[in-house]
């Protein structure tokens, strides 16, 4: 069987983790990266066992490390033989006001939220234009909608990762190349446990089924779930801001 391929950056917890499990239910071969060796022989064991008719590649990747991201993209790409689908998941968040969290943990966040997925997005697009084919996916979020109090760096984040997204996809038009930007809202994973407020939060597992869902329509761009933050992330942009800084 020549199942489809799908390589996804930040696979040992949270949404890429539960996102791995499901795209496997779909009978999609895995080229799945993060930082802990430990954690993805885990999960790869546990998706084989769960799913033997699947190959699970892994490899240690830390999207910080510019250098190392295209090579260990190639090398997942070359041992499976095509990737179908790369999809910059890994991030991370550090609450804390400007100014006063130290500086370094803001841009920490821009590093690994923005460069590093810059670095997976630019080797997915040197790999798919190799192959003549491809599908290009990011993981951003409806902070991407709004700078909000205490998530400034967060924010900002994704919302260099949304414009960024739109772009590839304007340079890729005339390409073979699709381009989806996915915007979570609220999901239960360690992310967000230790927030005091979540609203219309969803379990990890029925996030990454319409993940998979919406990465198989194509959709250029959603919020997870649809309903109802595809109306209410909109209206972030609006809201008076004496309404965001109570968030």
């Amino acid at each position: 069987m020549n199942n489809k391929s799908i390589l996804i950056t930040g696979a040992s917890d949270g949404i890429g983790k539960a996102l791995a499990m499901e795209m496997a239910k779909r009978s999609y071969d895995l080229a799945l990266t993060a930082r802990r060796l430990d954690k993805l022989e885990q999960l790869q064991q546990e998706i084989i066992k769960r799913y033997p008719q699947v190959r699970v590649e892994i490899a240690v990747l830390d999207v910080t490390d510019i250098p190392k991201v295209e090579p260990v993209i190639m090398g997942l790409r070359d041992v499976l033989g095509k990737l179908d689908i790369v999809l910059a998941n890994a991030g991370i968040a550090h609450a804390g006001k400007m100014g006063q969290t130290p500086i370094e943990e803001h841009l920490s966040v821009i590093n690994t939220n923005v460069n590093g997925a810059m670095a997976t997005l630019s080797a997915g697009l040197k790999v798919f234009r190799e192959q003549g084919f491809g599908h290009l996916v990011g993981t951003s979020s409806v902070a991407a909608y709004r700078g909000l109090p205490k998530n400034a760096a967060y924010s900002a984040s994704k919302a260099a990762l949304s414009t960024l997204m739109e772009a590839i996809r304007v340079e890729t038009l005339t390409e073979n190349i699709d381009v989806t930007v996915l915007h979570p809202g609220f999901i239960d994973t360690e992310i967000n446990r230790k927030l005091d407020n979540r609203p219309f939060v969803i379990q990890v597992e029925k996030g990454a089924e319409i993940f998979a869902q919406l990465i198989e329509r194509k959709v250029k761009r959603s919020a997870v779930p649809v309903m109802p933050w595809c109306i209410v992330a909109p209206l972030l942009k609006i809201l008076p801001s004496t309404m965001i800084a109570r968030m």
